[in-house]
């Protein structure tokens, strides 16, 4: 019979059955407070750790629970594990709502804020609706529908319009150009 090799192996993760214990002086995490860290103090007037933030002071035993009936507690050390799993299980308070609108072939993304896309759909939308309103005057006098007092008056009135929208328009070019020259596509010549 053959001599065989045997081996074993322990498949259990070590577990930490210590609860962690806080004292003044500590850095802190507190998921149900906020993102930040916080800095823990004696509170002699209640007799227990606290940390102030936003005027306002929260309590804590030195087991990092509000209270002995608590379940869990609230406080964690801030350590770059805890960091990282506190991120995973609640997110960032402060993270950014990103709505992607590429197709599987592009190549270069450029994220803009949805303030500046709401300004310039506005003014496009303002744009449209000149361009509208400047075809149903042309409509009119060549249909000879108005005066020609009244055709001198509404020239002048889209003359002016038409070049505020000009500017309005220029400037939008120039903010969307920023970006643009970054990219392989470059700046939008107006």
């Amino acid at each position: 019979m053959p001599n065989s090799i045997r081996t074993t192996s322990n498949t259990q993760t070590p577990t930490n059955s210590t609860p962690a214990t806080f004292k003044a002086g500590d850095s802190v995490l507190c998921p149900s407070v906020g993102n930040g860290t916080y800095q823990l103090f004696n509170d002699k007037e209640y007799g227990c750790l606290g940390f102030t933030t936003n005027g306002k002071t929260y309590h804590y035993r030195n087991d990092g629970k509000v209270s002995r009936n608590d379940a869990a507690p609230s406080l964690f050390h801030d350590t770059p594990a805890n960091r990282q799993a506190i991120n995973a299980l609640y997110g960032s308070q402060h993270s950014i709502k990103t709505i992607d609108c590429t197709d599987a072939d592009d190549n270069e993304v450029i994220l803009m804020s949805s303030c500046m896309l709401s300004d310039t759909a506005c003014d496009v939308s303002g744009a449209a609706e000149v361009m509208h309103d400047i075809g149903q005057l042309l409509y009119l006098i060549y249909n000879e529908n108005i005066s020609s007092n009244q055709v001198k008056s509404m020239a002048r009135l889209v003359h002016d319009t038409t070049d505020r929208w000009y500017s309005i328009l220029n400037y939008r070019l120039d903010a969307l150009n920023k970006p643009l020259e970054q990219t392989g596509f470059g700046k939008v010549e107006g």
